[in-house]
């Protein structure tokens, strides 16, 4: 990697001073006094709040200046990698990297056709009950009014509070809301932009990473930084910690989320765990000494005992989790990207209600485009979403898990956890899902299950059943409980295109 040096003092004037190592001495953090203090163990207490375990199905917005190419994931980062078709894109539309980075993408991005009202509208109507807005990605770029870095969305681009305007869409419609952060890693995640091409016209030229104007957004990093990348904190300065404590500490208490996500583990240690205590205790300040915010880890040592709640990126768990998890996924890619194929609505229902069913949440992302107006397939998906909820929300909403997640084929999946969604199997007729509701029982007949359907779980060893109706259809229902299962005849005319719901009055 062709890194140079820089002076924090080159930087423009009126920008944010370069964050420096100031000492090796234990940080002073100032967090608001309450329930929690920095510590694991105290941490430990925490409870998962019922209106998490309630709402089942959030939708996130992960919008920023990476969309306004509309090339996909991890532009910022790629676009610095000789070879790689975001790299050449950026050629091709921009300039060479030597001369047109990154933050000349900055300014495209403008949002011009951005409406949070409309779209928190759309995404109520879809069944939603929280909504999490990106805060800020690996690019280093806040989509708030940000005091601790002119990289922000108030300042550049659309020049609007995004985090803002979305709050107050989201409170004003009684939904939950959310940030995600993935600011953390961006010190190690943008170092490409330090780099040079290799061979070629340019050969050895820096990128622009490399101009001590901008150390504010590329990072001041040390000459002898390695070049390989690993997803960890190692190599990371105390200087940035406290910078990235000081930044998302900002993020909490001037919007005060409701949840706060973080791409990757627990960051940093004491900067990390103080972090968190200040979000659960601003929050507990607001709710009369309860804690009603959620913060999600993606390891899961960090929430095995209270502390937060697991989330499993584009995969879910392989049985019903004692604690409420969620999983995060997308419709298409992270960010926006032309032409990519979106998953099928009947895709996310299935995920939805197999999620449900052990004990999980949704998150579920629409990639917004640069203009912040979803395309015509994505408002279809969401208008697919919002008729099969209409019908069968009852068994989504406020339930808890029965003592079998399911059963059929489809209960066999290919691995546990993070990044195995790809390894699950297309749900059908004969694959069926449970949530509870006090007595009430739902089963989900995951396919469209003709004349007949048979529920193999639910014979008489299951407990004797009182009644079963069809969510949806107004009609009785003809069914029997044997020792083989409850045999259920069904209408000819189903009631949603994709999964139908019995309801189920148990004894």
């Amino acid at each position: 990697m062709n890194i140079t040096r820089r002076n924090a003092m080159g930087i423009l004037a009126g920008s944010i001073p370069a964050i420096r190592m100031a000492s090796a001495q234990t940080p002073d953090f100032a967090i608001q006094k309450g329930p929690f203090s920095g510590t694991r163990e105290s941490l430990r207490g925490y409870q998962v709040p019922d209106w998490f375990r309630d709402a089942k199905f959030g939708i996130w917005a992960h919008w920023g200046p990476q969309s306004a190419p509309e090339q996909g994931d991890w532009y910022a980062r790629n676009m610095y990698i000789e070879g790689n078709a975001q790299y050449k894109w950026h050629q091709q539309n921009f300039g060479h990297q030597s001369k047109v980075g990154f933050k000349d993408v900055i300014p495209t991005f403008k949002g011009e056709r951005f409406d949070p009202e409309h779209l928190m509208d759309l995404y109520q109507k879809a069944g939603a009950k929280y909504f999490v807005s990106m805060g800020v990605h690996h690019d280093n770029f806040d989509m708030w009014n940000s005091k601790h870095t002119r990289w922000n969305a108030v300042n550049m681009g659309p020049k609007k509070d995004i985090v803002g305007l979305f709050r107050q869409a989201a409170l004003k419609r009684g939904m939950k809301f959310g940030v995600s952060e993935h600011l953390w890693i961006s010190y190690k995640w943008f170092g490409t932009s330090h780099d040079s091409d290799k061979a070629g016209e340019y050969a050895a030229v820096p990128y622009d990473g490399n101009d001590a104007k901008y150390v504010d957004l590329y990072h001041d990093l040390p000459k002898d930084y390695p070049a390989k990348f690993s997803w960890d904190a190692a190599g990371i300065p105390d200087s940035w910690k406290r910078h990235w404590f000081d930044r998302i500490k900002d993020l909490v208490d001037n919007y005060q989320p409701d949840l706060l996500y973080t791409d990757g583990a627990l960051p940093f240690e004491e900067y990390g765990l103080n972090l968190v205590a200040h979000l659960y205790n601003e929050n507990a300040k607001r709710h009369g000494g309860r804690v009603e915010a959620v913060y999600n880890s993606k390891r899961k040592e960090d929430c095995a005992e209270g502390t937060c709640v697991l989330d499993f990126e584009r995969g879910l768990a392989d049985a019903i989790q004692p604690n409420p998890w969620q999983t995060d996924t997308c419709v298409g890619n992270w960010h926006y990207k032309r032409g990519v194929k979106y998953k099928a609505p009947k895709t996310v229902v299935d995920m939805l209600v197999d999620i449900v069913s052990r004990n999980g949440n949704l998150l579920l992302n629409f990639p917004l485009p640069g203009s912040g107006e979803p395309d015509a397939q994505e408002l279809s998906i969401l208008s697919e979403i919002t008729t099969w909820m209409s019908v069968n929300s009852e068994g989504i909403y406020g339930t808890r898990p029965w003592k079998i997640f399911g059963e059929g084929p489809g209960t066999q999946q290919k691995g546990t956890g993070r990044f195995n969604e790809n390894g699950r199997k297309d749900l059908t007729a004969e694959d069926v899902r449970f949530t509870t509701k006090g007595k009430t029982l739902y089963a989900f007949l995951m396919g469209q299950p003709g004349k007949e359907a048979l529920v193999g779980s639910l014979g008489t060893t299951a407990g004797k059943i009182q009644n079963v109706e069809l969510l949806g259809h107004r009609g009785k229902l003809k069914w029997t409980q044997t020792e083989t299962g409850l045999k259920v005849e069904l209408p000819e005319e189903q009631p949603s295109k994709y999964a139908v719901t019995l309801k189920i009055a148990l004894a």
